[in-house]
């Protein structure tokens, strides 16, 4: 499964990249997230892990993820294990003339058994992942834009 949204953001660069890698700070700035956990690593840094919690359709729901990669101000990736597959949310952003574009793709690669036998049926959760996705893009860019 992959999935890529994105928005336009009335800030500059730094400002919404700085927003964005404040992973601490999610539960201030994405209304989805209840709470986030710093498991190993410097918080911010490569190689850090980290349990976010976050309220998905009425229910609570925890992840243990890895930030990957920090390029300032244009690319945070995160990573994550979760029921035999192997996520990965590519935050990127460009700088535009009014601004900047967030643009923030989202797939899974299933590495267990149960879980390619289960990819058929990722379809069904498509929709509903990308409206999250889209709701946390927004909650991100009405805190950059205030």
């Amino acid at each position: 499964m992959q999935l890529t949204v994105s928005t336009e953001i009335n800030a500059p660069i730094a400002h919404v990249f700085s927003i964005m890698t404040d992973v601490a700070r999610w539960p201030d700035t994405i209304s989805g997230i209840e709470s986030v956990e710093w498991l190993t690593g410097e918080p911010g840094s490569v190689g850090a892990t980290f349990r976010e919690t976050r309220r998905m359709h009425g229910r609570i729901a925890s992840e243990d993820m890895t930030i990957a990669e920090i390029q300032p101000p244009s690319r945070f990736v995160l990573t994550a294990f979760s029921h035999g597959t192997r996520y990965e949310a590519v935050h990127e952003l460009r700088e535009e003339r009014d601004g900047t574009r967030l643009e923030l793709s989202f797939s899974g690669q299933p590495e267990s058994l149960f879980a390619r036998l289960m990819t058929p049926l990722g379809w069904l959760f498509r929709s509903a992942v990308c409206k999250q996705l889209l709701l946390d893009l927004a909650d991100l860019k009405a805190v950059a834009e205030r």
